[in-house]
């Protein structure tokens, strides 16, 4: 049974969705240990343990140590079946951190998979439910991967209770790319949005944003919208799309004390950032994508705006259960470039 050591590198919870991911997908049991160590509360929190559940329920896997706070488990999964599912997360836990420890099983599964997550869509410490649908899984149907999703309600902290819905087709196949050179931006288009709040709120945080986006060098167009969304908890974000060779999007949530202008300001300076260093990928897609890349058919490269603990803490998971080569130019923290072979 291969063992995995959870307090490698950032030592978070990271470690345990991709490690449980690639086991489920290869069928290889595995070993975590020191799970979240160093962390105030080491071991499983209940968000981790939502991810155990659903892959659990996926392969019909064999476990052991999944009491929260538990600092080690076990995971012998079956085969990934295909099919309708439904998870509820029963707390503002995020849904796009559980979406992604799910897909690659499901994506090499034998048939097509419809699930429905309901949790938070919108929380700390992850990636927003926009950031899925307009950035990640784009680029995943640049690679072969086709997945599809909708939002039927937004998720905010702390009653969470937002829902979404992906549909996916299988895949045999993950094609390689190579995305270096970013190009010129060509156009910024963003949302502001309010749940349960004074739509005032949400033009504030536009507002912002656009005052930034106005001092880029390259002057694209630059377009945003405000949206009142349907949720349980008050709750607000901005979310910005660059458009160029390879699309990034940058955002911010808001949280009680916290200025709309600094909402907005917040994810506009983080595009502007991102822009200064001409890399080609975010460092949020950069440490999602590199599990398929790492199942892809050829080498790729792809230059990101900085090299993240998340991303070097992945590829050295991703490397305990794939016969891979891979090459990280650049310091932490900084751009770099980053070249992988299966």
């Amino acid at each position: 049974m291969l063992e995995i050591d959870g307090s490698y590198g950032e030592g978070g919870g990271q470690i345990l969705r991709t490690a449980l991911s690639l086991s489920c997908l290869l069928r290889r049991p595995c070993r975590i240990v020191n799970i979240r160590r160093a962390r105030k509360k080491p071991g499983l929190m209940p968000q981790h343990l939502a991810c155990v559940r659903l892959l659990t329920l996926i392969s019909n896997a064999k476990v052991s140590g999944t009491d929260v706070g538990s600092t080690e488990m076990t995971f012998e999964p079956g085969e990934p079946v295909s099919g309708d599912y439904f998870f509820d997360i029963g707390t503002a836990g995020s849904t796009s951190l559980l979406l992604q420890a799910v897909l690659p099983p499901l994506v090499f599964a034998r048939g097509p998979s419809r699930i429905t997550l309901v949790g938070g869509t919108h929380v700390p410490f992850s990636p927003p439910y926009h950031f899925i649908s307009e950035i990640f899984l784009p680029m995943l149907g640049r690679l072969g991967v086709v997945v599809s999703s909708s939002i039927e309600r937004h998720g905010f902290y702390p009653r969470g209770g937002g829902k979404i819905s992906i549909t996916l087709q299988p895949c045999s196949k993950v094609k390689a790319i190579s995305l270096e050179e970013r190009g010129d931006i060509v156009s910024v288009t963003g949302i502001s949005a309010v749940g349960n709040l004074p739509a005032s709120i949400a033009e504030r945080q536009r507002n912002a944003a656009e005052a930034v986006l106005a001092g880029i060098p390259a002057r694209p167009e630059i377009s945003m919208k405000t949206v009142m969304v349907d949720s349980y908890s008050p709750g607000t974000f901005v979310f910005l799309k660059a458009e160029s060779r390879c699309t990034s999007g940058f955002s911010s949530l808001g949280e009680q004390g916290k200025r709309a202008e600094a909402v907005g300001e917040e994810a506009a300076r983080e595009l502007v950032r991102h822009l200064e260093t001409g890399a080609c990928i975010d460092s949020h897609l950069a440490d999602q994508l590199v599990i398929y890349l790492c199942l892809a058919g050829g080498a790729s490269k792809f230059t990101t705006s900085r090299i993240s603990g998340h991303l070097m803490t992945n590829l050295w998971v991703i490397r305990q259960f794939l016969d891979i080569s891979c090459k990280v130019e650049g310091e932490l923290g900084k751009p770099g470039r980053v070249a992988i072979i299966p």
